[in-house]
């Protein structure tokens, strides 16, 4: 397996302004699309990571047991990674980036707010909630593909690395100001209601910002050539083509199997929150806060792990199925400060699965390839995420089976890991992922 060498890119300059354009006016040009981006995802961010952390707390309201609540939040998780392999190829085949990103975007700004509405359903209030907090994540699918496209497009001119260290940037603000807002709703109202109905404000200001960077922001390509009806651009048509490069050798299939290990063993926070509020009892107003400081552990632990793998590899990955095989040690645990540390080992497992985890995928597979890798790659989380929330749900009330479980998967990813790694290693001395030195 031939990698081609790693090279530290050279340092992107702004492009020269036009003619009377002046310099300072001319970087708000370039920049102003990149933060309207992350505006978006601030905003929409405080809705989703608001509304998260009430999902089990809104279904024990309603009757829900811990079995229904590990399901429909193990499925909403596998929704938003395993649909992604969907949506994903099919913005590419239209080139409908926008079209993919407004009907995301929408689709969580109606979800949410109406979670407002479940507690007032009657008898189907716990139906119509599992399906909103579904609906959420597969939203979160339906974008997630073809905004990066567009981010990517418009970070272009102010350079890629700076162009998507601003938007993580306002990403994460807008997690953590989520469930701060829905805390402050909870202490001053006590209401689970009015808390998702505050989530309105800034769904109507995600969808405002949208629709205002949609009229000064084309879709990638929108000036390339047309495909006919079997994808292949007008001048193309007739000409040989070659072989895309597959995204599937045996090294990345491995790692995809680990992550659908480690995935089954991480709880989604849905489980967490409605053993705090049920069998710890913490009042429902803190939760949000726990949630938000996990977020900020997340933040940490992605950076943390990333310096790491910069300088030494990517055997800091093995540190991810250990901390995993703690939360549900921690997580559910009776004591109420146990299962607050549990909360942040749960961020910082959270932070190294959605950043440096998606390093290796790059490098283990040659760039054209990379979007289908991703897709495939989610699809694989996705499932374990999905086995994951069925396995602490039926095991919620044996804890040391749910822990001897948990364990065993873990242990089964560290094996995956270590021989993925080991094969990196082997087929790429000196200049892999595994082999990088300081």
């Amino acid at each position: 397996m031939e990698r081609p060498r790693h090279r530290r890119p050279a340092r992107q300059q702004l492009p020269a302004p036009p003619p009377g354009v002046q310099t300072e006016n001319w970087r708000h040009r370039l920049w102003g699309p990149v933060i309207g981006f992350g505006l978006v995802s601030l905003a929409a961010d405080m809705v989703s990571d608001g509304a998260r952390p009430l999902g089990g707390p809104l279904l024990a309201q309603l009757g829900a047991s811990a079995l229904f609540v590990g399901l429909v939040t193990g499925a909403a998780e596998a929704a938003s990674q395993g649909l992604r392999l969907v949506f994903g190829p099919w913005a590419d085949r239209t080139g409908k980036y926008w079209t993919f990103t407004m009907a995301g975007y929408v689709l969580t700004a109606v979800c949410i707010p109406l979670l407002a509405l479940t507690p007032f359903a009657g008898t189907a209030g716990m139906a119509l909630a599992a399906v909103l907090i579904i609906g959420d994540r597969v939203g979160k699918a339906v974008r997630s593909p073809a905004k990066t496209v567009l981010l990517a497009a418009v970070a272009g001119p102010v350079g890629r690395g700076r162009g998507f260290a601003v938007h993580k940037s306002l990403d994460l603000a807008g997690a953590l100001l989520g469930p701060l807002l829905v805390s402050a709703v909870l202490v001053a109202t006590g209401s689970l209601s009015a808390a998702f109905a505050v989530l309105v404000i800034p769904a109507a200001a995600a969808v405002a910002i949208l629709v205002w960077l949609r009229r000064r922001v084309r879709d990638p390509g929108a000036d390339k050539p047309a495909p006919d009806a079997s994808g292949v651009p007008e001048p193309s048509r007739g000409k040989p083509a070659g072989r895309p490069p597959s995204a599937f050798s045996s090294v990345f299939i491995l790692f995809a199997v680990a992550a659908f290990f480690w995935s089954a063993g991480l709880v989604a926070f849905g489980v967490i929150s409605y053993h705090l509020t049920t069998d710890v009892a913490v009042p429902v107003s803190v939760v949000p806060l726990l949630y938000a400081g996990a977020m900020g552990t997340a933040a940490v632990g992605a950076l943390a792990s990333g310096v790491i793998y910069d300088h030494t590899g990517a055997a800091v990955l093995l540190a991810l199925p250990v901390l995993i095989m703690a939360v549900p040690v921690l997580a559910l645990a009776p004591s109420a400060g146990l299962v607050f540390a549990g909360v942040l080992v749960w961020g910082a497992a959270t932070g190294i699965q959605d950043s440096t985890v998606k390093a290796l995928v790059a490098d283990l597979v040659p760039q054209p390839r990379q979007g289908t890798a991703y897709g495939v790659f989610a699809a694989f989380e996705g499932a374990g995420a999905l086995a994951g929330g069925a396995l602490y749900g039926s095991l919620y009330g044996a804890r040391p089976a749910l822990i001897a479980a948990v364990a065993a998967l873990q242990a089964t990813a560290l094996v995956l890991l270590f021989v993925t790694l080991h094969r990196v290693r082997h087929a790429s001395p000196g200049h892999g992922p595994a082999d990088r030195r300081s």
